[in-house]
């Protein structure tokens, strides 16, 4: 078989797939499946417009947060912690290890570790000048 390597600036949805496709199956083959359940907790105004929120998914027993949007009329007033806390009794109820997620320094590393998250891993000048913070909250041990 003659492989040769292509780069794409443009990729599209089905290249996506077709790189991701071998990597599930053989995730698939060596934990016995890789289903991944995601899920949202969306904040709303008196209109049901959505104006923020949480986004996850649930994969191999651990819950991963990657999205958390407070709007600025919400702020300081518990609504990231309420959310997290959904979030968290979602993950005890599925059974979850813990819950994974990652923050930049100028957002809300102090928030997470006042949760009781621990960092496990930093990624320095990303972006330049800033750190990306990797943190978890273990639930079984």
């Amino acid at each position: 078989m003659n492989l040769r390597i292509e780069l794409t600036h443009n990729p599209t949805e089905e290249q996506r797939q077709a790189i991701l496709q071998p990597l599930i199956e053989y995730n698939d083959a060596q934990t016995g499946g890789s289903k991944s359940e995601p899920f949202a907790l969306m904040v709303k105004d008196q209109n049901g417009e959505i104006l923020g929120g949480l986004y996850g998914r649930m994969i191999f027993r651990w819950m991963f947060i990657e999205l958390l949007s407070v709007p600025e009329q919400g702020r300081g007033q518990g609504l990231g912690s309420k959310l997290m806390a959904q979030a968290e009794a979602l993950a005890r109820e599925k059974n979850c290890y813990g819950l994974w997620l990652d923050t930049f320094d100028f957002q809300a590393p102090e928030f997470y570790r006042k949760l009781g998250f621990s960092q496990f891993g930093e990624i320095v000048d990303y972006p330049p000048g800033h750190k990306r913070h990797y943190f978890q909250k273990r639930l079984i041990d």
